[in-house]
């Protein structure tokens, strides 16, 4: 049985988080003296150091309590903080299912964290017989489901993440930065199920706000202190806030804008389909498409030279490339491009 006390590093538990100034008064106006902020400007002032403007509208908008949401400087934040809240530097590991996004990895080495491949099957969905008793490894504590999978498109079976759940007695992180271009349900669904389960979210993709660095996790509410306690007190700048905030009150923008996306989606599968460089189109839930090719560095290069920069995964899946999703205007120069490339 899942047990959070067990699972989360003793001196996690033991550790007195930093208190920060604002800590201390919840007021939104008054004379402030007490962080050595400088008196003049617009901008002197530290940020809401838990966000509680912009999590009362994401809540929201996701119908999630504010008490199950945290925020974190992209969502490669969460993804340390999760490897230093329950993982041992040295002696624990985690598990990741490849092809995959590969931050994982990254991260896993900065802190010193044993990781475990376990390879999709040839439809890049999870092989549940393929993990055999590693569900049951004591020094496995972590794992990461990336859905929509990144490089790969795919949605993973709702029923293999929750077979996981409730066999494994570590933590499950269930990657979402691509659900919004998905028609899919969310796994964030199954959050009051299962207090092993932290669904990641973000700002970076659907929501057009890469450069804010935002991202989301939801989660049970102990799970949501830790990470609270972990993080660095001014995780998000008040700019940052404010950009992404105003975001949310344009749902009708962000609705069209991720309608296009798709639209697009399917126009530039089906024109790529019918290239004969382009050997196979793999179907995708994301505002990317991967694509198989006989010469995928050949093409990669030619693509740079007419200033077209796509990401060649060759390496990571074998003569594959990896599409992303533009405006009408630049998928239609990627097509002109590669019409010139086949002939």
């Amino acid at each position: 049985m899942f047990d959070l006390n067990n699972l989360v590093r003793e001196n996690v538990k033991n550790l007195v988080p930093y208190s920060c100034a604002r800590d201390e008064f919840q007021g939104q106006e008054g004379i402030f003296l007490d962080a050595n902020e400088n008196p003049y400007g617009n901008l002197n002032r530290y940020p809401d150091p838990y966000q509680k403007e912009l999590k009362a509208e994401l809540g929201r908008i996701k119908e999630i309590p504010v008490e199950n949401i945290f925020l974190g400087n992209g969502s490669d934040e969460i993804i340390d903080l999760c490897y230093r809240i329950f993982c041992r530097p040295g002696s624990d590991t985690a598990l990741v299912f490849t092809p995959t996004y590969g931050m994982y990895e990254v991260s896993a080495a900065t802190n010193d964290i044993g990781l475990i491949k376990v390879p999709l099957d040839n439809n890049f969905q999870i092989d549940i017989g393929s993990l055999g008793s590693l569900l049951q490894k004591p020094d496995l504590k972590l794992m990461f489901i990336c859905s929509p999978n990144n490089p790969t498109g795919n949605s993973m079976r709702i029923s293999d993440i929750e077979y996981i759940l409730s066999e494994f007695n570590g933590m499950v992180v269930v990657d979402e930065a691509y659900s919004d271009f998905s028609d899919k349900p969310s796994v964030k669904t199954l959050s009051g199920k299962y207090p092993n389960l932290i669904v990641m979210q973000t700002f970076s993709k659907a929501y057009g706000m890469a450069a804010a660095r935002i991202g989301i996790a939801f989660a049970d509410r102990p799970v949501i202190a830790y990470l609270n306690k972990m993080k660095p007190p001014y995780n998000i700048s008040t700019i940052n806030q404010s950009a992404v905030l105003q975001k949310l009150r344009k749902m009708d923008t962000f609705k069209k804008q991720v309608s296009q996306i798709k639209s697009e989606r399917k126009r530039l599968t089906f024109s790529l389909e019918k290239m004969k460089i382009i050997r196979h189109v793999y179907p995708s839930d994301a505002n990317f498409l991967l694509v198989r090719t006989d010469n995928p560095e050949l093409i990669y290069r030619k693509l740079i030279n007419h200033k077209i920069i796509v990401r060649n995964r060759h390496k990571v899946v074998a003569g594959c490339l990896r599409i992303t999703v533009g405006t009408r205007k630049e998928n239609d120069k990627l097509l002109q491009t590669l019409r010139t490339i086949e002939l």
